[in-house]
């Protein structure tokens, strides 16, 4: 039987998917790069997160929680299916919802996409999701001096690709 703490939580949980659920498809189409597999693993996600509830013990943790769920099963997901799918730009613009804040330059799109995986998701949990360090480095499972430094290492990989495409743009 549910106690009276574990019903306010899944209402809070319930009200936060409602909230979210456009921020985590983008996180899960960031690893899938399909718009199918992003909806089931936001969909498992969902499901183990519902599963564990209970085991939250603070609802003010509850975003990088899921997180936490999101990025795994993303992973789960890539793992198990052993692929990575490269989307077009029209058909991203499309799956896309009108967000100030989601991946409005194609320039640094292809060079968050060319960045090695561990790079680009602390670049994505940190930057577009507004993460703190902290949490990012507790989503992933990694200390946060390494956080900050793939952040780091990630930003100056960034921005030589995007003066490599400045330049080439300039050439060209």
């Amino acid at each position: 039987m549910k106690t009276r703490n574990a019903f306010q939580h899944e209402e809070v949980f319930v009200q936060f998917i409602r909230e979210q659920k456009e921020r985590f498809y983008l996180l899960a189409y960031s690893y899938t790069k399909n718009e199918q597999d992003a909806l089931d693993v936001v969909q498992d996600s969902i499901q183990k997160a519902m599963l564990s509830l209970d085991r939250l013990e603070n609802v003010t943790y509850m975003k990088s929680w899921f997180y936490k769920i999101v990025v795994r099963t993303a992973i789960d997901f890539l793992r198990k299916h052993k692929r990575l799918q490269v989307t077009d730009d029209d058909t991203l613009q499309y799956l896309t919802p009108a967000q100030e804040d989601v991946y409005e330059n194609v320039d640094l799109e292809h060079a968050l996409d060319e960045l090695p995986q561990m790079y680009r998701e602390v670049v994505i949990l940190h930057y577009f999701e507004d993460l703190k360090l902290a949490d990012v480095a507790n989503i992933l499972d990694i200390k946060l001096s390494t956080a900050k430094s793939r952040l780091y290492k990630a930003l100056k990989l960034l921005k030589i690709q995007l003066e490599d495409v400045k330049g080439e743009t300039a050439h060209g």
